[in-house]
Protein backbone atom coordinates (compact mmCIF):
# COMPACT_ATOMS: atom_id res chain seq x y z
CA UNK A 1 0.00 0.00 0.00
CA UNK A 2 2.62 2.55 1.04
CA UNK A 3 4.53 1.65 -2.77
CA UNK A 4 1.14 2.17 -4.33
CA UNK A 5 0.89 5.74 -2.59
CA UNK A 6 4.50 6.86 -3.37
CA UNK A 7 4.12 5.65 -6.73
CA UNK A 8 0.33 8.10 -7.04
CA UNK A 9 2.34 10.54 -5.41
CA UNK A 10 5.40 10.44 -8.19
CA UNK A 11 2.40 10.74 -10.74
CA UNK A 12 0.59 13.39 -9.65
CA UNK A 13 3.68 16.09 -8.98
CA UNK A 14 5.04 14.68 -12.34
CA UNK A 15 1.34 15.75 -14.25
CA UNK A 16 1.06 18.73 -12.08
CA UNK A 17 4.65 20.25 -12.42
CA UNK A 18 6.67 18.95 -15.62
CA UNK A 19 5.26 21.50 -17.64
CA UNK A 20 7.31 23.71 -15.18
CA UNK A 21 10.29 22.00 -14.00
CA UNK A 22 10.72 18.78 -16.20
CA UNK A 23 14.62 18.73 -16.11
CA UNK A 24 14.28 16.31 -13.61
CA UNK A 25 11.23 14.82 -14.59
CA UNK A 26 11.89 11.83 -17.21
CA UNK A 27 13.79 9.93 -14.63
CA UNK A 28 11.21 10.53 -11.61
CA UNK A 29 8.49 9.06 -14.15
CA UNK A 30 10.31 6.68 -15.97
CA UNK A 31 11.15 5.18 -11.85
CA UNK A 32 7.56 5.67 -11.04
CA UNK A 33 6.75 3.09 -13.90
CA UNK A 34 9.51 0.74 -12.59
CA UNK A 35 11.42 1.63 -16.12
CA UNK A 36 14.98 2.56 -16.07
CA UNK A 37 15.65 6.11 -17.63
CA UNK A 38 17.04 5.62 -21.84
CA UNK A 39 20.23 7.62 -21.50
CA UNK A 40 22.28 7.79 -24.54
CA UNK A 41 26.05 7.90 -23.36
CA UNK A 42 27.73 9.78 -25.63
CA UNK A 43 31.97 9.16 -25.42
CA UNK A 44 33.65 12.48 -27.06
CA UNK A 45 37.64 12.71 -27.74
CA UNK A 46 38.43 15.47 -25.24
CA UNK A 47 38.96 15.93 -21.33
CA UNK A 48 36.35 18.65 -20.50
CA UNK A 49 33.66 20.98 -22.36
CA UNK A 50 35.31 24.45 -23.49
CA UNK A 51 32.23 26.76 -23.23
CA UNK A 52 28.62 25.90 -22.27
CA UNK A 53 27.66 29.55 -23.94
CA UNK A 54 26.08 28.80 -27.15
CA UNK A 55 27.65 31.85 -28.38
CA UNK A 56 30.95 31.01 -27.78
CA UNK A 57 30.85 27.05 -29.16
CA UNK A 58 33.93 26.34 -30.95
CA UNK A 59 35.10 22.85 -30.13
CA UNK A 60 33.30 20.00 -31.14
CA UNK A 61 32.11 19.14 -27.94
CA UNK A 62 30.38 22.46 -27.23
CA UNK A 63 28.97 22.53 -30.62
CA UNK A 64 27.32 19.39 -30.09
CA UNK A 65 25.91 20.15 -26.63
CA UNK A 66 24.62 23.51 -28.18
CA UNK A 67 22.45 21.94 -31.10
CA UNK A 68 21.40 19.73 -27.99
CA UNK A 69 19.66 22.42 -25.64
CA UNK A 70 19.61 25.74 -28.29
CA UNK A 71 17.55 26.67 -31.61
CA UNK A 72 17.93 29.18 -33.93
CA UNK A 73 15.38 31.30 -35.75
CA UNK A 74 15.83 28.92 -38.46
CA UNK A 75 18.19 25.35 -38.38
CA UNK A 76 20.14 23.54 -40.71
CA UNK A 77 18.29 20.10 -41.39
CA UNK A 78 19.11 17.30 -39.11
CA UNK A 79 21.67 14.97 -40.96
CA UNK A 80 21.33 17.22 -44.00
CA UNK A 81 23.15 20.40 -43.87
CA UNK A 82 23.64 23.03 -45.54
CA UNK A 83 19.65 22.66 -46.88
CA UNK A 84 17.71 25.49 -44.32
CA UNK A 85 14.15 25.37 -42.59
CA UNK A 86 12.39 27.16 -40.64
CA UNK A 87 13.30 26.33 -36.22
CA UNK A 88 11.67 29.03 -34.00
CA UNK A 89 10.55 30.82 -36.75
CA UNK A 90 7.15 29.67 -38.78
CA UNK A 91 9.42 30.63 -42.52
CA UNK A 92 12.36 31.48 -43.76
CA UNK A 93 11.94 35.02 -44.01
CA UNK A 94 12.40 37.46 -47.19
CA UNK A 95 13.15 40.95 -47.24
CA UNK A 96 12.05 44.26 -48.24
CA UNK A 97 14.03 47.67 -48.86
CA UNK A 98 12.56 50.61 -46.65
CA UNK A 99 14.01 53.92 -46.82
CA UNK A 100 17.03 52.78 -48.05
CA UNK A 101 17.73 50.17 -46.07
CA UNK A 102 16.85 45.70 -45.82
CA UNK A 103 14.60 44.64 -43.11
CA UNK A 104 13.69 40.98 -43.20
CA UNK A 105 10.94 40.40 -40.97
CA UNK A 106 10.57 36.97 -38.77
CA UNK A 107 7.13 35.47 -37.42
CA UNK A 108 7.53 33.22 -34.91
CA UNK A 109 5.99 29.90 -33.69
CA UNK A 110 3.74 30.09 -30.83
CA UNK A 111 3.88 27.63 -27.90
CA UNK A 112 7.91 27.41 -27.98
CA UNK A 113 8.59 27.07 -24.30
CA UNK A 114 12.25 27.89 -22.79
CA UNK A 115 13.15 25.05 -20.32
CA UNK A 116 13.21 26.09 -16.44
CA UNK A 117 16.16 27.47 -15.12
CA UNK A 118 17.70 27.37 -11.71
CA UNK A 119 15.95 30.26 -10.60
CA UNK A 120 13.22 30.30 -13.56
CA UNK A 121 10.25 28.43 -14.26
CA UNK A 122 9.71 27.17 -17.91
CA UNK A 123 8.09 29.64 -20.34
CA UNK A 124 7.51 31.27 -23.23
CA UNK A 125 9.74 32.28 -25.64
CA UNK A 126 8.69 35.73 -27.30
CA UNK A 127 10.45 38.13 -29.19
CA UNK A 128 12.08 39.89 -26.57
CA UNK A 129 14.07 36.76 -25.76
CA UNK A 130 15.14 36.72 -29.91
CA UNK A 131 16.33 40.10 -30.14
CA UNK A 132 18.02 40.37 -26.40
CA UNK A 133 19.72 37.25 -27.85
CA UNK A 134 20.69 38.75 -31.38
CA UNK A 135 22.26 41.83 -29.49
CA UNK A 136 23.81 39.76 -27.33
CA UNK A 137 25.69 38.13 -30.26
CA UNK A 138 26.82 41.22 -31.70
CA UNK A 139 28.64 42.02 -28.60
CA UNK A 140 32.06 40.23 -29.03
CA UNK A 141 32.50 40.05 -24.71
CA UNK A 142 29.20 37.84 -25.05
CA UNK A 143 29.56 35.88 -28.59
CA UNK A 144 32.70 34.44 -30.51
CA UNK A 145 31.20 35.84 -34.14
CA UNK A 146 30.39 38.81 -32.92
CA UNK A 147 31.89 40.35 -35.75
CA UNK A 148 28.71 38.71 -37.96
CA UNK A 149 25.76 40.27 -36.29
CA UNK A 150 26.96 44.01 -35.81
CA UNK A 151 25.51 46.20 -38.18
CA UNK A 152 22.04 44.59 -37.49
CA UNK A 153 19.58 46.48 -35.49
CA UNK A 154 16.71 43.52 -33.37
CA UNK A 155 13.63 45.15 -32.79
CA UNK A 156 10.32 43.24 -31.43
CA UNK A 157 7.68 44.43 -33.69
CA UNK A 158 4.83 42.26 -31.33
CA UNK A 159 4.61 39.31 -29.22
CA UNK A 160 5.65 37.11 -31.75
CA UNK A 161 7.59 39.21 -34.64
CA UNK A 162 10.61 40.67 -34.95
CA UNK A 163 12.43 43.07 -37.57
CA UNK A 164 15.70 42.53 -38.80
CA UNK A 165 17.48 45.68 -40.25
CA UNK A 166 20.54 45.51 -42.09
CA UNK A 167 22.93 48.84 -42.33
CA UNK A 168 24.51 47.74 -45.53
CA UNK A 169 22.42 45.03 -47.40
CA UNK A 170 23.38 41.14 -48.30
CA UNK A 171 22.31 38.70 -50.14
CA UNK A 172 20.30 35.90 -48.54
CA UNK A 173 23.20 33.18 -48.76
CA UNK A 174 25.19 35.13 -46.33
CA UNK A 175 22.32 36.10 -44.07
CA UNK A 176 20.15 33.83 -43.50
CA UNK A 177 23.22 31.28 -42.18
CA UNK A 178 23.44 33.99 -39.31
CA UNK A 179 19.96 33.53 -38.51
CA UNK A 180 20.49 29.55 -38.03
CA UNK A 181 21.10 27.24 -35.05
CA UNK A 182 24.79 27.93 -35.78
CA UNK A 183 27.54 30.45 -34.80
CA UNK A 184 25.62 33.21 -32.47
CA UNK A 185 22.02 32.38 -34.41
CA UNK A 186 21.35 30.38 -31.17
CA UNK A 187 18.02 32.05 -29.32
CA UNK A 188 18.48 32.15 -25.33
CA UNK A 189 16.91 32.98 -22.46
CA UNK A 190 16.57 36.60 -21.45
CA UNK A 191 14.76 35.64 -18.43
CA UNK A 192 16.74 33.11 -17.09
CA UNK A 193 20.41 35.27 -18.19
CA UNK A 194 18.58 38.58 -16.15
CA UNK A 195 17.07 36.46 -13.21
CA UNK A 196 20.39 34.28 -12.49
CA UNK A 197 23.45 36.30 -14.07
CA UNK A 198 25.45 35.90 -16.92
CA UNK A 199 27.81 34.03 -15.37
CA UNK A 200 25.81 31.48 -13.70
CA UNK A 201 24.27 30.74 -17.04
CA UNK A 202 27.90 29.91 -18.46
CA UNK A 203 27.61 27.19 -15.88
CA UNK A 204 23.86 26.59 -16.55
CA UNK A 205 22.65 27.10 -20.28
CA UNK A 206 18.62 27.51 -20.82
CA UNK A 207 17.30 27.36 -23.73
CA UNK A 208 14.49 25.79 -25.98
CA UNK A 209 16.16 22.66 -27.61
CA UNK A 210 14.88 18.90 -27.41
CA UNK A 211 17.21 18.75 -24.07
CA UNK A 212 17.70 20.40 -20.55
CA UNK A 213 21.14 21.22 -19.07
CA UNK A 214 20.96 18.77 -15.76
CA UNK A 215 24.42 18.77 -14.46
CA UNK A 216 28.45 18.68 -15.84
CA UNK A 217 31.36 17.36 -13.43
CA UNK A 218 34.61 18.56 -15.74
CA UNK A 219 37.11 15.96 -16.69
CA UNK A 220 33.95 13.05 -16.23
CA UNK A 221 30.43 13.55 -17.40
CA UNK A 222 27.86 16.15 -18.66
CA UNK A 223 24.40 14.98 -18.29
CA UNK A 224 21.09 16.05 -20.29
CA UNK A 225 17.43 15.13 -19.64
CA UNK A 226 14.59 15.21 -22.02
CA UNK A 227 12.66 18.43 -22.41
CA UNK A 228 9.09 17.07 -21.91
CA UNK A 229 7.79 20.61 -23.21
CA UNK A 230 9.87 20.61 -26.94
CA UNK A 231 7.52 22.01 -29.26
CA UNK A 232 8.48 19.51 -31.96
CA UNK A 233 7.12 16.50 -29.28
CA UNK A 234 8.90 15.31 -26.11
CA UNK A 235 12.56 13.12 -27.13
CA UNK A 236 12.23 9.42 -27.44
CA UNK A 237 15.07 9.10 -25.41
CA UNK A 238 15.22 10.77 -21.85
CA UNK A 239 18.40 11.98 -22.02
CA UNK A 240 22.13 11.93 -23.20
CA UNK A 241 25.46 11.75 -21.09
CA UNK A 242 28.75 13.06 -22.20
CA UNK A 243 31.60 11.22 -21.25
CA UNK A 244 35.13 12.46 -21.42
CA UNK A 245 37.74 10.22 -23.13
CA UNK A 246 40.43 11.28 -25.07
CA UNK A 247 42.12 7.85 -25.94
CA UNK A 248 40.16 6.31 -28.85
CA UNK A 249 40.95 2.82 -27.29
CA UNK A 250 39.46 3.13 -24.25
CA UNK A 251 36.59 4.72 -26.33
CA UNK A 252 36.71 1.59 -28.12
CA UNK A 253 36.80 -0.36 -25.65
CA UNK A 254 33.66 1.14 -23.92
CA UNK A 255 31.35 0.99 -27.01
CA UNK A 256 32.61 -2.96 -27.13
CA UNK A 257 31.18 -3.26 -23.69
CA UNK A 258 28.60 -1.48 -24.27
CA UNK A 259 29.14 1.14 -21.40
CA UNK A 260 28.95 3.66 -24.49
CA UNK A 261 26.54 3.59 -27.30
CA UNK A 262 27.75 6.22 -29.76
CA UNK A 263 31.42 7.52 -29.29
CA UNK A 264 33.64 9.79 -31.90
CA UNK A 265 35.93 7.16 -34.10
CA UNK A 266 39.14 7.71 -35.68
CA UNK A 267 39.99 8.23 -38.89
CA UNK A 268 43.30 6.66 -38.65
CA UNK A 269 43.80 4.26 -41.15
CA UNK A 270 42.08 0.73 -40.93
CA UNK A 271 40.23 1.69 -37.55
CA UNK A 272 36.86 2.16 -39.38
CA UNK A 273 37.28 -0.92 -41.65
CA UNK A 274 38.19 -2.71 -37.97
CA UNK A 275 35.28 -1.53 -35.91
CA UNK A 276 32.77 -2.31 -38.66
CA UNK A 277 33.48 -5.93 -38.21
CA UNK A 278 32.89 -6.02 -34.75
CA UNK A 279 29.25 -7.39 -33.81
CA UNK A 280 26.70 -5.11 -33.23
CA UNK A 281 28.77 -2.08 -33.74
CA UNK A 282 28.44 0.50 -37.44
CA UNK A 283 30.52 2.90 -38.32
CA UNK A 284 28.86 6.04 -39.82
CA UNK A 285 31.06 8.60 -41.60
CA UNK A 286 29.67 12.20 -42.69
CA UNK A 287 30.25 15.82 -43.85
CA UNK A 288 30.70 18.46 -43.34
CA UNK A 289 34.10 18.31 -44.42
CA UNK A 290 36.14 20.38 -42.07
CA UNK A 291 38.78 21.95 -43.63
CA UNK A 292 42.30 21.97 -42.30
CA UNK A 293 45.01 24.69 -42.74
CA UNK A 294 48.17 26.28 -41.43
CA UNK A 295 47.95 30.11 -40.38
CA UNK A 296 51.36 31.65 -40.44
CA UNK A 297 51.92 34.80 -38.39
CA UNK A 298 52.91 37.65 -41.02
CA UNK A 299 53.79 39.79 -38.57
CA UNK A 300 55.88 38.07 -35.85
CA UNK A 301 59.46 37.09 -36.66
CA UNK A 302 60.81 35.66 -38.54
CA UNK A 303 57.50 34.50 -40.37
CA UNK A 304 57.41 38.16 -40.94
CA UNK A 305 59.37 37.83 -44.38
CA UNK A 306 57.58 35.97 -47.09
CA UNK A 307 60.68 34.00 -48.07
CA UNK A 308 60.39 32.40 -44.98
CA UNK A 309 56.42 31.53 -45.42
CA UNK A 310 56.99 30.58 -48.90
CA UNK A 311 59.73 28.33 -47.55
CA UNK A 312 57.78 26.65 -45.25
CA UNK A 313 55.07 26.32 -48.15
CA UNK A 314 57.66 24.28 -50.49
CA UNK A 315 58.44 22.18 -47.66
CA UNK A 316 55.33 20.46 -46.93
CA UNK A 317 53.81 17.77 -48.57
CA UNK A 318 49.64 17.38 -48.76
CA UNK A 319 50.36 13.63 -49.34
CA UNK A 320 52.28 12.95 -46.00
CA UNK A 321 49.29 14.51 -44.36
CA UNK A 322 46.62 12.57 -46.10
CA UNK A 323 48.57 9.32 -45.81
CA UNK A 324 47.85 9.37 -41.87
CA UNK A 325 44.27 9.04 -42.15
CA UNK A 326 41.74 6.48 -44.32
CA UNK A 327 41.37 7.79 -47.57
CA UNK A 328 37.52 7.35 -47.35
CA UNK A 329 37.06 10.53 -44.82
CA UNK A 330 39.67 12.99 -46.78
CA UNK A 331 40.59 15.23 -49.53
CA UNK A 332 43.14 17.55 -50.79
CA UNK A 333 42.58 21.17 -50.30
CA UNK A 334 44.05 24.00 -52.64
CA UNK A 335 42.50 27.42 -50.87
CA UNK A 336 40.98 28.87 -48.04
CA UNK A 337 37.66 28.13 -49.14
CA UNK A 338 37.01 24.39 -49.99
CA UNK A 339 36.18 24.43 -53.79
CA UNK A 340 34.79 20.38 -53.33
CA UNK A 341 31.98 22.38 -51.15
CA UNK A 342 31.26 25.81 -51.44
CA UNK A 343 31.48 28.68 -54.57
CA UNK A 344 34.69 30.75 -54.53
CA UNK A 345 37.15 28.52 -53.54
CA UNK A 346 40.71 27.40 -56.34
CA UNK A 347 40.42 23.90 -57.48
CA UNK A 348 43.83 22.12 -57.86
CA UNK A 349 43.79 22.65 -61.67
CA UNK A 350 43.29 26.42 -60.99
CA UNK A 351 45.86 26.41 -58.24
CA UNK A 352 48.64 24.65 -60.31
CA UNK A 353 47.86 26.79 -63.27
CA UNK A 354 48.14 30.44 -61.16
CA UNK A 355 51.67 28.52 -59.12
CA UNK A 356 49.49 28.82 -55.82
CA UNK A 357 49.66 24.76 -55.05
CA UNK A 358 53.14 24.96 -53.94
CA UNK A 359 53.81 21.43 -54.60
CA UNK A 360 56.79 19.95 -52.12
CA UNK A 361 60.49 21.17 -53.35
CA UNK A 362 62.87 21.29 -50.59
CA UNK A 363 65.87 22.65 -53.01
CA UNK A 364 63.73 25.58 -53.64
CA UNK A 365 62.86 25.75 -49.43
CA UNK A 366 66.34 25.34 -48.36
CA UNK A 367 67.27 28.45 -50.98
CA UNK A 368 64.64 30.40 -49.42
CA UNK A 369 66.07 30.15 -46.30
CA UNK A 370 69.13 30.78 -47.02
CA UNK A 371 68.23 34.42 -48.60
CA UNK A 372 65.56 35.09 -46.01
CA UNK A 373 69.04 34.83 -43.66
CA UNK A 374 68.44 31.74 -41.72
CA UNK A 375 70.55 29.03 -43.19
CA UNK A 376 70.63 26.99 -40.54
CA UNK A 377 66.61 27.43 -39.77
CA UNK A 378 65.26 28.48 -36.15
CA UNK A 379 63.04 27.41 -33.41
CA UNK A 380 59.21 27.47 -33.27
CA UNK A 381 57.13 27.00 -29.99
CA UNK A 382 53.58 26.25 -30.84
CA UNK A 383 50.84 24.80 -29.27
CA UNK A 384 48.63 21.48 -30.35
CA UNK A 385 45.34 20.39 -28.81
CA UNK A 386 45.48 16.96 -26.98
CA UNK A 387 42.84 15.70 -30.01
CA UNK A 388 44.58 13.15 -31.59
CA UNK A 389 43.85 14.77 -35.75
CA UNK A 390 45.25 17.85 -34.46
CA UNK A 391 48.51 16.34 -33.02
CA UNK A 392 48.92 14.13 -35.81
CA UNK A 393 49.09 17.52 -38.22
CA UNK A 394 51.43 19.26 -35.82
CA UNK A 395 53.85 15.81 -35.82
CA UNK A 396 53.80 15.36 -39.95
CA UNK A 397 54.34 19.33 -39.88
CA UNK A 398 57.10 19.09 -37.66
CA UNK A 399 58.80 16.07 -38.80
CA UNK A 400 58.33 18.08 -42.62
CA UNK A 401 59.76 21.66 -41.62
CA UNK A 402 62.53 19.83 -39.93
CA UNK A 403 64.20 19.10 -43.42
CA UNK A 404 64.74 22.67 -43.67
CA UNK A 405 65.96 23.48 -40.38
CA UNK A 406 62.97 24.26 -38.31
CA UNK A 407 62.54 23.29 -35.10
CA UNK A 408 59.16 22.83 -33.73
CA UNK A 409 58.31 22.50 -29.96
CA UNK A 410 55.04 21.56 -29.02
CA UNK A 411 53.30 21.34 -26.46
CA UNK A 412 49.60 19.52 -25.63
CA UNK A 413 47.04 20.91 -24.30
CA UNK A 414 43.69 20.26 -23.59
CA UNK A 415 41.56 20.97 -26.60
CA UNK A 416 39.51 23.77 -24.84
CA UNK A 417 42.98 25.41 -23.68
CA UNK A 418 44.27 25.33 -27.30
CA UNK A 419 41.24 27.43 -28.40
CA UNK A 420 42.11 29.97 -25.45
CA UNK A 421 45.83 29.79 -25.65
CA UNK A 422 45.64 30.78 -29.86
CA UNK A 423 43.32 33.78 -29.28
CA UNK A 424 45.40 34.88 -26.57
CA UNK A 425 49.14 34.92 -27.16
CA UNK A 426 51.06 35.84 -30.22
CA UNK A 427 51.97 32.13 -32.09
CA UNK A 428 54.05 31.68 -35.38
CA UNK A 429 51.77 29.09 -36.79
CA UNK A 430 48.41 28.36 -35.67
CA UNK A 431 46.87 24.39 -37.32
CA UNK A 432 43.09 25.19 -37.41
CA UNK A 433 40.38 22.31 -38.28
CA UNK A 434 36.92 23.92 -38.74
CA UNK A 435 33.76 24.46 -41.27
CA UNK A 436 31.99 27.68 -42.34
CA UNK A 437 28.50 27.94 -44.26
CA UNK A 438 30.29 30.23 -47.03
CA UNK A 439 33.35 31.88 -48.61
CA UNK A 440 32.40 34.65 -46.65
CA UNK A 441 32.44 33.24 -43.36
CA UNK A 442 36.14 31.77 -44.19
CA UNK A 443 38.11 34.92 -45.07
CA UNK A 444 36.25 37.05 -43.04
CA UNK A 445 36.76 35.25 -39.71
CA UNK A 446 40.35 33.79 -40.62
CA UNK A 447 41.76 36.91 -42.75
CA UNK A 448 39.59 40.46 -42.49
CA UNK A 449 42.24 42.74 -40.74
CA UNK A 450 39.02 43.07 -38.40
CA UNK A 451 38.92 39.02 -37.03
CA UNK A 452 42.77 39.85 -36.09
CA UNK A 453 43.37 38.05 -32.65
CA UNK A 454 44.36 40.33 -29.40
CA UNK A 455 44.81 43.30 -31.62
CA UNK A 456 41.59 43.03 -34.24
CA UNK A 457 38.83 45.52 -33.92
CA UNK A 458 36.49 42.43 -33.67
CA UNK A 459 39.50 39.57 -32.87
CA UNK A 460 38.05 36.33 -34.16
CA UNK A 461 40.31 33.73 -35.69
CA UNK A 462 43.05 35.78 -38.27
CA UNK A 463 46.01 33.60 -36.54
CA UNK A 464 47.95 35.11 -39.66
CA UNK A 465 47.64 38.50 -38.83
CA UNK A 466 46.79 39.38 -42.48
CA UNK A 467 45.27 42.42 -43.58
CA UNK A 468 45.98 42.48 -47.34
CA UNK A 469 42.35 41.52 -48.79
CA UNK A 470 39.66 43.23 -46.71
CA UNK A 471 38.39 45.48 -49.77
CA UNK A 472 37.72 42.03 -51.42
CA UNK A 473 35.87 40.74 -48.67
CA UNK A 474 33.52 43.57 -48.00
CA UNK A 475 33.20 44.30 -51.83
CA UNK A 476 31.75 40.60 -52.59
CA UNK A 477 29.86 40.68 -49.06
CA UNK A 478 27.75 43.36 -50.57
CA UNK A 479 27.51 42.03 -54.07
CA UNK A 480 23.96 40.73 -55.02
CA UNK A 481 25.22 38.90 -58.31
CA UNK A 482 26.52 35.85 -57.25
CA UNK A 483 29.16 35.26 -60.05
CA UNK A 484 30.68 38.93 -59.25
CA UNK A 485 30.48 38.01 -55.73
CA UNK A 486 32.72 34.45 -56.30
CA UNK A 487 35.02 36.43 -58.47
CA UNK A 488 35.50 38.82 -55.84
CA UNK A 489 36.23 35.47 -53.43
CA UNK A 490 38.54 33.66 -55.48
CA UNK A 491 40.62 37.18 -56.36
CA UNK A 492 40.69 37.59 -52.54
CA UNK A 493 42.54 33.86 -51.95
CA UNK A 494 44.72 34.57 -54.92
CA UNK A 495 46.33 36.78 -52.95
CA UNK A 496 46.22 35.05 -49.56
CA UNK A 497 48.42 31.95 -51.36
CA UNK A 498 50.56 34.31 -53.08
CA UNK A 499 51.32 36.06 -49.89
CA UNK A 500 51.49 32.61 -48.28
CA UNK A 501 48.90 33.62 -45.12
CA UNK A 502 47.64 30.31 -44.71
CA UNK A 503 48.31 27.06 -46.55
CA UNK A 504 45.41 24.99 -46.77
CA UNK A 505 46.01 20.94 -46.51
CA UNK A 506 42.87 18.88 -46.85
CA UNK A 507 39.31 18.21 -45.71
CA UNK A 508 38.01 15.54 -43.04
CA UNK A 509 34.52 14.05 -42.56
CA UNK A 510 33.37 13.09 -39.45
CA UNK A 511 33.46 9.10 -38.28
CA UNK A 512 31.34 8.39 -35.29
CA UNK A 513 30.78 4.52 -34.34
CA UNK A 514 27.45 3.12 -32.90
CA UNK A 515 25.69 0.73 -31.44
CA UNK A 516 23.30 -0.91 -34.06
CA UNK A 517 20.62 -0.29 -31.18
CA UNK A 518 20.70 3.46 -31.97
CA UNK A 519 18.99 4.89 -34.60
CA UNK A 520 19.79 8.82 -34.89
CA UNK A 521 16.21 9.59 -36.41
CA UNK A 522 17.35 10.89 -39.83
CA UNK A 523 19.58 10.35 -43.03
CA UNK A 524 23.23 11.04 -42.14
CA UNK A 525 24.73 12.89 -44.70
CA UNK A 526 26.23 16.15 -43.10
CA UNK A 527 26.09 18.41 -40.16
CA UNK A 528 27.07 21.68 -38.85
CA UNK A 529 26.96 20.49 -35.20
CA UNK A 530 30.04 17.98 -36.31
CA UNK A 531 28.35 15.13 -34.70
CA UNK A 532 25.36 12.62 -35.86
CA UNK A 533 22.90 14.78 -34.42
CA UNK A 534 20.72 13.31 -31.10
CA UNK A 535 17.22 15.25 -31.50
CA UNK A 536 13.64 13.99 -30.08
CA UNK A 537 12.90 11.63 -32.97
CA UNK A 538 16.53 10.00 -32.11
CA UNK A 539 15.87 6.33 -30.04
CA UNK A 540 17.66 3.06 -28.98
CA UNK A 541 16.23 -0.59 -28.62
CA UNK A 542 15.89 -1.21 -24.62
CA UNK A 543 18.24 -4.53 -25.19
CA UNK A 544 21.76 -2.60 -26.17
Amino acid sequence: MKTKVLTSVWLLLFFLLGPLFHCAMPAAAEMAAGKPPVMLRFGIHVSEMGNLDPHFAAGSQDRALADMVFNGLLRYQPGNAPKIEPDLAEQIPGFEMIGGQQVWTVKLRKGILFHPGPQTASYELTADDVAFSLQKSARREFCAYAGEYEGMTVSPVDRYTVRITVEKPVSSILFLPKLTNYAGGFIVSKRAIETMGYERFKRHPVGTGPFVFSQYTSGEKLVLRAHDGYFRGRPQLDGVEFHFIPEIDRREAAIKAGRLDVIMGSGEKGWPEKMAHEPGIAVDTHGVGEVATIYLNTRMKPLDDIRVRRAIAFALNREAFLDTVSKQFVGSVYSPVPAQFLPGGLTQTEAVSLNLAYAQDLAKARQLMVDAGYPDGFRLDLVTSEKRLYRTYYEVMQRQLSSIGIDCRITVATHSNMHKQIRRTLTPIVIYVAWRPNADAYLSQFFHSDAIVISGAKPDTNFSHYDKVDQLIEAARLEIDPQRQTQLWVQAQIRILDDMAAFPIMFTKQCYARRTSVDYGHPLVSTMALYPQFTEKTRMKLNR
